[in-house]
Order: structure tokens, then C-alpha cells, then sequence
């Protein structure tokens, strides 16, 4: 199993910053019993290890040699490596820099550097919930889906389509994080070549995937998901995890009492 993590994107939605965007510091942990910032990149990786990842593979830009030194620091460092991408192309080429060692995995675990979502076990579940698709989108509500991917999907929990960033979205979930096999994100890869590389955001290029044939399931496991590259984003999860941490140092509930993307 490996996870990909595209981390060449420059933020501009909530720069001017000294350092990277997933690097943000939301919430802490602890360094031999010291409390310390926790960068929101953190979170994914955390994720993917508890899911299974043996390795994970972060898609950074040149500039950003901070992240290779933060996380040299982790315990977990072994298992990260890096493959550069030149210049920003959307997400899709991002992710696709990513294929030539993903193919011979039999799972693919996708997710954003810059989001931190809940329940932490939504990659466990949904490998659980893929039944035989060939890929599965984790699903969270939004309050303004046309800020994500709004996903449709039928009674059968398969998806019918993605509504990219679209005014009016007909679907209050959007999709946070993605699952799939090895065998079909290679096949996903040459669609996007066969389509001239033009999809930029992978919504478009799932929709087309769908029109050849391919299976995507939608689970709708998420309960919460924010998108930290906001300054929005950002001042909700820097509370809704200050709230968390104190109910858990209270021994009373953590589940969330917030459904806002």
C-alpha cells in the first residue's frame, strides 16, 4: 500500500507565509513529553500510516525543501520519499508523478496536505466499503459544495458524476480523499494521457473515466472536513481541535459538533 501526497501547490489562498502551507501549524503532539506545533500535513500522513502505507510519496516543487526537513525529523521518515514537480499543472499531473511506483501497489491511498477530516479510520473503511470498484471516493458533507467536488451517486453507492467546483452543486458531499487499486490509477493515468493531459482537476477526469466504463463508489463515511489552505479553513480547525483536546482531557466526547467544509 502507498499513499501519494500532493504538496507542490504554492498556497496562494492563504499566503504570504515564511514557509510551506502544509506546514501550518494546527493543534500539537508531544516530543518526549513536550508539547510542540503539529504541522496540518501531519494529519494525512498519520492517516495513511494507520491505513497501511508502507511508503508515501509526497509531490513537492522545488522550493520547497522545508518539508523534506521537517519531516527527516519524524519517526516515520523512512517511509517517505519525494518526486518533484516542475512547474504547477493542475492536480492530476501532480498525482500522476506519483504512478510509476503506485502501479505495482494494490492499494493507492490520495489525499490534500492542506485538509485535516474526521473520523482518523475513513481509509480503513473505505478500502472495507470498495466492494470491487476500482476506485473509491470518501465522502464529507459541505456547507458550499461548490467549493469542492460534489459527488453524485446512486442508490447503489456507485457515482453517476462530479460536479467540479460548480455553482448550484446538487450534492452537499464532496469528496476528501480518494482509494484505489494499483492496476486502476495506472488506468487512470492513461486516460489522462489519452485525453491530451488536459484535466487539471481529477473531477473531470473521473467523470470521463465513468464514460469508459469504470467503476468509482462514493462512501459517505466522513463526518467532517476542513480545508485548512483557507483562512477560514484554518481558524475552524484551530478551534475545532482546541475543543477536541480539551474534551478529551475531560474524558467527554469527541465525536464533532460541526459539519462545515
Amino acid at each position: 500500500m502507498i499513499g501519494i501526497i500532493p504538496a507542490a501547490g504554492a498556497g496562494e489562498r492563504i499566503q504570504p507565509l515564511g514557509y510551506s502551507k502544509e506546514l501550518l501549524p494546527v493543534g500539537s503532539r508531544l516530543v518526549n513529553g513536550v508539547e510542540r506545533p503539529k504541522a496540518v500535513a501531519e494529519y494525512l500522513v498519520e492517516r495513511m500510516i494507520a491505513a497501511g502505507a508502507e511508503q508515501i510519496c509526497m509531490v513537492i516543487s522545488a522550493e520547497k525543501s522545508d518539508l523534506v526537513r521537517y519531516f527527516a525529523e519524524r519517526e516515520y521518515a523512512a517511509q517517505i520519499f519525494y518526486v518533484v514537480q516542475q512547474k504547477p499543472q493542475g492536480l492530476c499531473d501532480a498525482l500522476f508523478r506519483a504512478e510509476p511506483f503506485a502501479r505495482h501497489h494494490d492499494h493507492v491511498l490520495i489525499g490534500l496536505p492542506d485538509t485535516i477530516w474526521f473520523p482518523e479510520n475513513a481509509f480503513v473503511n473505505s478500502n472495507s466499503a470498495a466492494n470491487g470498484a476500482d476506485v473509491n471516493l470518501i465522502l464529507f458533507p459541505a456547507d458550499d459544495p461548490s467549493q469542492f467536488d460534489a459527488v453524485i451517486t446512486g442508490d447503489n453507492g456507485y457515482v453517476s458524476r462530479v460536479e467540479v467546483k460548480q455553482p448550484g452543486a446538487t450534492s452537499n458531499w464532496v469528496w476528501g480523499a480518494v482509494t484505489a487499486s494499483g492496476a486502476a490509477f495506472h488506468r487512470l493515468k492513461l486516460l489522462w494521457q489519452a485525453r491530451h493531459r488536459e484535466d487539471e482537476y481529477l473531477g473531470h477526469l473521473l467523470n470521463a473515466y465513468i464514460a469508459a466504463g469504470g467503476t468509482v463508489r462514493g462512501s459517505a463515511m466522513g463526518e467532517l472536513y476542513m480545508d485548512v489552505g483557507t483562512l477560514a479553513g484554518y481558524r475552524l480547525a484551530l478551534d475545532h481541535l482546541r475543543e477536541r483536546d480539551g474534551k478529551r482531557s475531560t474524558g467527554a466526547s469527541t465525536s464533532p459538533t460541526s459539519k462545515i467544509a
